[in-house]
């Protein structure tokens, strides 16, 4: 069972830990001196997460050479409480020496339909997208 806790650590800021003890702050927009990450974007940061361990891991199976990778995520919420998350994008930048466009369609797409949990649910609510882009690393 997954398991994690949540603090409040003063003003506008929260701890939050996870199972294996490793944390991060997440603060209020209101709080000026905020330090710590907005909740509503921790939820894009854990889906990009999610997916980019995926992608790695199966990458790293079908022997392709992956030196990079970054995914950026767009999210259009509601304008109005509880401001739900409505589209989702995520746009996957790698790089390798001689990725297959093939292999790298397949791993996000077992990724986003078979082994990302916070995909999966997220998409229960939200519209999910995604596109990628492959730079060849020059030898």
């Amino acid at each position: 069972m997954a398991q994690a806790t949540v603090k409040w650590i003063g003003k506008g800021q929260f701890m939050g830990t996870d199972s294996t003890k490793h944390s991060m702050v997440m603060s209020t927009q209101d709080d000026e001196n905020a330090t710590g990450l907005k909740p509503s974007e921790v939820l894009l940061v854990a889906l990009g997460g999610c997916t980019g361990v995926d992608v790695v891991s199966i990458l790293k199976k079908s022997r392709q050479e992956l030196t990079d990778l970054e995914i950026e995520l767009t999210g259009e919420q509601d304008p109005d409480p509880p401001w739900t998350f409505r589209k989702i994008h995520l746009e996957y930048k790698l790089h390798g020496p001689e990725l297959s466009e093939e292999a790298v369609a397949r791993a996000i797409k077992l990724s986003e339909e078979k082994y990302c949990s916070v995909r999966v649910t997220v998409s229960g609510v939200a519209e999910v997208t995604s596109s990628f882009t492959i730079v060849k690393d020059e030898s």
